[in-house]
């Protein structure tokens, strides 16, 4: 099975899912979109596709999420910030040819398996 996971490697999360996806057999490409960036689109279309918003998608933890007051902010607003700051999207997200998931909890992500 093919499939994509949205990686930080410092995210114990992400990690995790990593580990599950693994233990099931699959070895998923890994996007280290904190080095890579997102485009606009690229949001959209995962967001879209894992039945979110930007501001479901949004890591409300991070530091910067209070920092650019985004608790009051569009999902345009929101999505402009993930664009220039990648570490405000929440992690990780997996993508198979079954869906894409949030995995939040990391059991979310069998769904798509």
């Amino acid at each position: 099975m093919d499939a994509t996971i949205y990686h930080l490697p410092r995210c114990s999360t992400s990690r995790k899912t990593l580990d599950r996806l693994r233990d099931a057999g699959i070895e998923p490409t890994v996007v280290k979109y904190a080095d890579e960036g997102w485009t606009t689109e690229q949001l959209r279309e995962l967001f879209a596709a894992a039945g979110l918003t930007p501001s479901e998608a949004v890591r409300r933890r991070e530091r910067l999420y209070d920092e650019l007051g985004l608790a009051d902010a569009t999902d345009d607003a929101i999505l402009s910030a993930m664009v220039e700051h990648p570490i405000l999207v929440e992690r990780p997200f997996v993508v198979t040819a079954k869906g894409t998931r949030l995995a939040r909890p990391v059991e979310s992500v069998d769904e798509i398996l």
